[in-house]
């Protein structure tokens, strides 16, 4: 069988943490490609994970001019994610666009009409979606298991831990935000995935920029993408608070990249009237109910399998087929809705209905 050859654009972070290894050690797969505005990070990538004919390029135009290449993973900065994407399938390929699917719904929608323009895939990297434990906690939720679920709670905070101040994810016109577009996006999505995307009716948040908003005061336990560039900027929320209600449950959120709490804490609790379900966001999860008159603690045990190989390799079988899957760009746009609601609320100071 012909491998399934694939481009990766943008060799940063996420491409060297999960794309490349993923993509590497798939059988059914060969990179043809691997892009980056920086020559010698896609050099590095094509080493690690490539092979003898990988080429490492600047310009991703190359890559998709290649016939031979029908997959793309676009991997760059949230700013790039729709005119790169959109470029991709309008040269015929199928693409994984990491998330956030762009900077705002509006931009969202103009890709998946450039997918179905072109009749092509398009996933977003919503990987969560692929996690064991979500899957579990989807199959307890849709089999009845917590009765009607009224109220979805998530956290996403960890302790003054902004990544690459100045930078890329701190510039709103590169961004699009903060810590909600950059983790909450995850949360949400996999909240939707996980009751079945209600209907958002209204959206209520406020939105802070408190602690990194001057760059040289700023004390930090930890800074992935850093360091630090104090001749750049931070113009988005490191801290979020919101509500949405939907024609399902209402869900509640608290997000913060930093705060002067020393603690993180990331999780997702699902309430129902029968049984309630506490999710550690990226390991297990702990059902609680009630039985014979008793309070009962459930801790299941199963193997995880890889999340992002699991991701990875749909992607490239759905291509094949062109079959829509789960984290097709169809099953994202309620997430990116969500998000522009509550940013919308945070700058007007006012409950936004949908």
């Amino acid at each position: 069988m012909n491998k399934t050859k694939v481009a990766i654009i943008g060799c940063g972070t996420i491409a060297n943490a999960a794309h490349g290894p993923s993509y590497g050690r798939n059988p059914n797969v060969e990179i043809a490609y691997c892009v980056d505005i920086i020559l010698e990070r896609a050099v590095a990538l094509a080493t690690a994970y490539g092979d003898e004919t990988t080429k490492a390029i600047i310009d991703y135009r190359e890559a998709i001019a290649d016939p031979t290449v029908t997959c793309v993973s676009v991997c760059v900065p949230n700013y790039l994610h729709a005119p790169i994407t959109i470029d991709c399938l309008d040269a015929g390929k199928n693409v994984l666009c990491e998330k956030p699917a762009a900077m705002n719904y509006a931009e969202a929608v103009s890709m998946k009409e450039a997918a179905d323009r072109n009749n092509r895939i398009l996933n977003i990297g919503v990987v969560n979606r692929f996690s064991t434990a979500v899957n579990k906690v989807k199959d307890l939720i849709e089999g009845g298991e917590l009765g009607v679920v009224y109220h979805v709670y998530c956290s996403f905070r960890s302790y003054r831990s902004i990544p690459g101040l100045g930078g890329p994810f701190t510039t709103k016109e590169m961004a699009g935000g903060g810590v909600l577009i950059d983790w909450g996006v995850h949360f949400l999505d996999l909240i939707n995935y996980c009751i079945g995307g209600p209907a958002m009716k209204t959206a209520s948040a406020s939105a802070y920029n408190q602690l990194g908003k001057n760059l040289r005061d700023y004390v930090f336990t930890d800074m992935w993408a850093g360091p630090p560039n104090y001749a750049g900027q931070c113009d988005v929320e490191e801290f979020i608070t919101g509500m949405i209600r939907t024609d399902g449950p209402t869900i509640t959120l608290n997000g913060a990249w930093a705060q002067n709490i020393d603690e993180r804490a990331m999780f997702i609790e699902f309430l129902g009237d029968k049984a309630g379900i506490k999710l550690e966001y990226g390991s297990n999860f702990t059902l609680y109910s009630t039985k014979g008159g008793m309070l009962t603690k459930t801790v299941p045990s199963f193997n995880m399998a890889d999340m992002f190989y699991e991701e990875l390799d749909a992607f490239v079988k759905c291509a094949a087929v062109n079959g829509k899957i789960r984290s097709n760009i169809d099953s994202v746009l309620i997430t990116a809705q969500m998000m522009d609601a509550l940013y919308q609320s945070a700058e007007e100071g006012r409950e936004i209905a949908i």
